[in-house]
């Protein structure tokens, strides 16, 4: 048995909550490793709490504003809080429409074809995707590595077009998981009806009209660059919060999913936008997976996942650098933990989790550190990549946020880790979608002997995979 395997079980009995990344009032876990970590470096996890303070806590993926716990009424009168009185004076509207059940891509006939208000339409297959072959006897893996953004909200800092643009130039394609409520107007925020709290709830802010449009241009490009566009459903509310996605049922998740689909498919109904162009995509077919916030509630998520033939999940709160496994019938894509530089740990491979190695949670932390801070940012994902680049050739994934923390350091980190590696040779910057397509076609035997890997273990390709 790998080095990998057999510390795999000790690792997680070691922390109350092994690989837990930044739940609220939790600090992102961490595994303690010797340098760089080859085989057999990790030694097991450990799970430190954030130091508290007057304001409500750091919660992981809130976007683009920093780290805030605080949950965001709609201002509705039937409201968190709100009497019962209060509560029978508005009747909300009814909810929204119900998600598609699974089914398959229709044949393409050359033709577009609107769908519904004309929010989306069907153009045909997605340009630009990587084909998908299937390993020869002996033959060394491509190195996958999957760039990925939680919210996906085009504001004003213009961080998705950025990257959007950044993944074109360096021959790369990234996952962008939208938020639905990202595409609902405030003044109709009540046609959201999150499970455990009231319509028009949510914990991010609704966007503005421009933003909306803004958005909307954005989806259209990434899609038609190759890109894919994924979920991050919608009202973002975690723990400590009651009534945050890790208490919801499979029922639940699905009432959520149901309006994830909705709000990118009924936008035009929603924003009253008649001079748009419909997205070029029809989601009901594009929609392969997603990443719920903080990371939680994937038990009782997968099985609803599952039900509408999604293909994988992002869901995992972390785990050791190595070939993908299914769980629950779907590809498992989880953070991974990365060699920390300088220090004996590993991290998981999310910008809040470098954030809270460097300044805890402030977002704002000491402004002569920033050039310290992103280095090590930026060569923690290097290191990460180069063990298995040099390694087991496992896919290497990158989760983060459109945000400003520490001066816009993590989001130039990336940048450059994108320009550093995506144009080497044999490495192939992808979608999540599209490593299930390569995933997909591969021998399962093939794929197991990969997962026995330990991340930095280099064998002999020609002996380990041949015949």
């Amino acid at each position: 048995m790998s080095t990998l395997r057999k510390r795999k079980s000790r690792a997680a009995a070691a922390a109350e909550e092994p690989r837990t990344a930044a739940d609220a009032g939790q600090a992102p876990a961490t595994a303690e490793t010797g340098g760089t970590g080859g085989p057999g470096a990790r030694r097991g996890l450990r799970a430190a709490r954030p130091r508290r303070r007057g304001r409500t806590c750091a919660v992981c993926g809130l976007l683009s504003t920093g780290l805030v716990g605080a949950l965001l009424t709609a201002g509705h009168p039937g409201g968190p809080g709100a009497g019962d009185g209060a509560k029978a004076a508005v009747k909300a509207p009814a909810p929204v429409r119900h998600a598609p059940t699974a089914r398959t891509t229709p044949p393409w006939d050359g033709e577009a074809k609107v769908i519904g208000d004309g929010s989306t339409s069907y153009t045909g297959p997605q340009p630009h995707q990587l084909k998908p072959e299937k390993l020869k006897p002996g033959q060394k893996p491509p190195q996958f590595v999957v760039f990925s953004w939680d919210g996906a909200l085009e504001n004003d800092d213009h961080f998705f077009s950025r990257f959007r643009k950044v993944a074109k130039a360096n021959d790369a394609h990234m996952t962008f998981f939208l938020s639905g409520i990202y595409l609902l107007p405030k003044a109709r925020r009540t046609l959201y009806h999150p499970p455990k709290h009231a319509p028009g709830s949510a914990a991010i802010d609704f966007p503005t009209d421009e933003h909306i449009r803004w958005t909307l241009e954005q989806l259209r490009l990434a899609w038609q660059d190759g890109d894919e566009i994924g979920t991050h459903f919608n009202g973002h509310f975690c723990a400590p919060d009651p009534g945050g996605g890790g208490t919801w049922t499979t029922g639940q998740w699905k009432k959520e999913m149901s309006q994830a689909y909705s709000f990118v498919q009924n936008w035009k109904t929603d924003t009253g936008f008649k001079d748009l162009a419909p997205l070029p995509f029809d989601y009901a077919q594009e929609l392969v997976g997603g990443r719920a916030p903080c990371l939680e509630g994937q038990k009782n998520l997968l099985p609803a996942e599952k039900a509408l033939g999604w293909r994988y999940d992002a869901s995992s709160p972390g785990d050791f650098q190595q070939w993908p496994a299914k769980k629950g019938g779907v590809w498992d894509f989880p953070l991974q933990l990365l060699p920390y530089p300088g220090k004996d740990l590993q991290v998981l491979s999310m910008d809040f989790n470098f954030l809270y190695n460097q300044s805890g949670d402030e977002t704002e932390g000491d402004p002569a550190r920033y050039p310290q801070w992103e280095k090590e940012t930026r060569q923690g994902y290097l290191n990460g990549f180069e063990r298995a680049y040099n390694g087991s050739r496992a896919p290497l994934f990158v989760g983060n946020h459109f945000e400003t923390w520490n001066g816009g350091l993590y989001m130039q980190a990336v940048e450059d880790v994108v320009k550093a590696v995506c144009t080497k040779k044999d490495v192939r910057c992808v979608s999540f979608k599209e490593l299930c397509d390569w995933l997909d076609v591969q021998d399962p035997a093939v794929l197991a002997k990969l997962r026995n890997l330990d991340p930095g273990e280099a064998p002999d390709w020609a002996a380990f995979l041949g015949k």
